[in-house]
């Protein structure tokens, strides 16, 4: 799993982006649809057109990281949206490089009562 610190935000790019973009192409993409700046720490992911494979752009603070992932079975549950961007917990990004739905996920255990 990727260090995330604390204060870091993710923010997922909403649609399918060409996955032969490197770091600097992902982050031209942050800059003009995520309106995000690529050098701010922050995650910025991005699922291709088949929805098996995303990319996760982070500048640690000394450089550039460029992450991928490619499941071998399934698709990477994504936001709805044609455009834009969605910002998720780093939980949430968690769930979804493991294939889970993160938009809903199912507690294991609920109090019956309060006392």
């Amino acid at each position: 799993m990727i260090p995330v610190p604390s204060n870091t935000k993710v923010w997922l790019a909403a649609g399918v982006t060409d996955m032969r973009k490197g770091f600097n192409g992902l982050a031209a993409l942050a800059e003009k649809v995520l309106e995000q700046d690529p050098f701010c720490g922050h995650l910025l992911v991005y699922r291709g057109r088949r929805g098996d494979l995303v990319k996760v752009i982070w500048w640690d603070g000394q450089g550039a990281c460029l992450f991928s992932k490619r499941l071998e079975r399934g698709r990477f549950v994504w936001p709805s949206p044609a455009n834009g961007r969605v910002s998720i917990t780093p939980a949430q990004l968690a769930m979804l490089l493991e294939g889970i739905d993160w938009r809903a996920p199912q507690r294991t255990w609920r109090p019956l009562t309060a006392g």
